[in-house]
């Protein structure tokens, strides 16, 4: 039987093992000691009947609030092999979401996840409802792209989210409606620059043209006739 209970600083060897046997993403000691020691509320693992950790989540809360929305981070999730499939996965989210917003307050939690990573992106859109916020090129060390996903725990904030991301495919359809009219502005500018210089070019054409009728047919006429005459 699995039960799932916070993380302390006794688990954190084992959730370390357990990061490095099922993840290409590692991360040194002091790195979990900082997650720990800040957020001790919201980070959770899953143990066996012995009190043997088998999987773990590590969250935090985003201490820059760039938004100015208070936000958690799910930094890493990872279940055991033989441990898989059985919910654990979506219990430890599950917990580290409600964590977040009943002690920090938090408006919504974010991830990242391998674009490759088709499991976790069952589990994070299907199971768990989270929804692709942008691509992150390169995010990882091996050069792959990240998908930032986002669930949102406040409705009037979710509400105000798709507001704002509206508004701003709205700004960009104008972009590039504004940058197409300017192209057209130009090939109309080109084409006027055509026809002005065409003219020109046909009357140089013609002149020309006329040149080389007459200089044939003198030619011509003159080389016949006296050839024509001496026999």
């Amino acid at each position: 039987m699995v039960s799932i209970r916070n993380a302390t600083i006794d688990d954190l060897f084992a959730m370390q093992n357990t990061n490095l046997h099922c993840l290409p993403e590692n991360y040194q000691m002091k790195y979990y000691y900082y997650h720990l020691l800040s957020w001790p509320q919201i980070s959770f693992v899953a143990v066996d009947s012995k009190n043997k950790v088998v999987g773990y989540v590590l969250a935090k809360m985003d201490d820059e609030y760039v938004d100015k929305t208070p936000h958690g981070h799910i930094t890493s999730l990872a279940i055991n092999r033989h441990y898989r499939k059985l919910g654990i996965a979506t219990k430890l989210m599950k917990q580290a979401e409600k964590a977040m917003e009943t002690v920090f307050g938090a408006k919504y939690v974010s991830l990242h996840v391998r674009e490759s990573n088709r499991a976790a992106l069952g589990l994070y859109a299907g199971v768990l409802k989270f929804e692709k916020h942008k691509v992150e090129e390169g995010y990882y060390a091996d050069g792959e792209n990240a998908f930032e996903m986002r669930k949102f725990l406040d409705q009037k904030v979710a509400e105000e989210y798709k507001k704002e991301q509206e508004e701003k495919e709205k700004e960009k359809e104008k972009e590039k409606e504004k940058e197409k009219q300017i192209q057209i502005e130009k090939q109309i500018q080109i084409e006027k620059q055509k026809q002005t210089q065409n003219p020109q070019k046909k009357k140089n054409q013609q002149r020309k043209g006329k040149g080389k009728g007459k200089g044939k047919g003198k030619g011509k006429g003159k080389g016949k006739g006296k050839g024509k005459g001496r026999k």
